[in-house]
């Protein structure tokens, strides 16, 4: 009998996790006034798609686009460092990444602490943050170069970035 309940609980919790994490999906706060201008996640990450063949293509399948959202930022640190992130990269604290719930990996954003006026640019590879109001969980050495550690929450502004910070082409 004992055994019969255990393989049911599995199951369960496995359903109540999935559910829990549906309600939580985040969607972004309304944009401001200005709009910026749309850049295609393609233009951003610069990779290109796998077609259904397999074959690499350098027209994305679906056209997704990143403005620039406002809301509450937090970190993580120590309790995850050296796992797998979602990307199946090491989780390294003191590098420049985040957590974002939707936008591909290896997007590049520039993250601005609306109290201090403070900026980092990021690359998201993993997902989250599963806390209700948030819209993006950096790493702690993003969260130290924009003031966010100490308090570990911050109103925030996300904007694209077309290139990696190291990338000699960015202009």
């Amino acid at each position: 009998m004992r055994d019969e309940k255990r393989n049911f609980t599995i199951p369960f919790y496995a359903l109540l996790i999935g559910a829990w994490y549906t309600a939580l999906q985040i969607t972004f706060p309304a944009f401001s006034s200005a709009q910026p201008p749309e850049f295609s996640i393609q233009s951003i990450t610069n990779q290109p798609s796998a077609s259904s063949s397999g074959m690499l293509s350098d027209q994305p399948k679906s056209r997704t686009f990143l403005r620039v959202a406002e809301g509450k930022a937090s970190y993580y640190s120590n309790q995850f460092h050296g796992r797998r992130t979602a990307n199946g990269e090491t989780f390294d604290m003191n590098e420049l990444t985040a957590a974002h719930p939707s936008l591909p990996f290896g997007t590049w954003v520039r993250v601005i602490n609306l109290r201090n006026g403070k900026d980092v640019v990021v690359r998201i590879n993993d997902r989250g943050p599963f806390v209700r109001g948030r819209i993006i969980d950096l790493s702690a050495g993003a969260a130290k170069r924009i003031g966010l550690f100490k308090s570990g929450t911050a109103n925030v502004r996300i904007e694209p970035v077309k290139h990696s910070p190291e990338d000699p082409m960015a202009g």
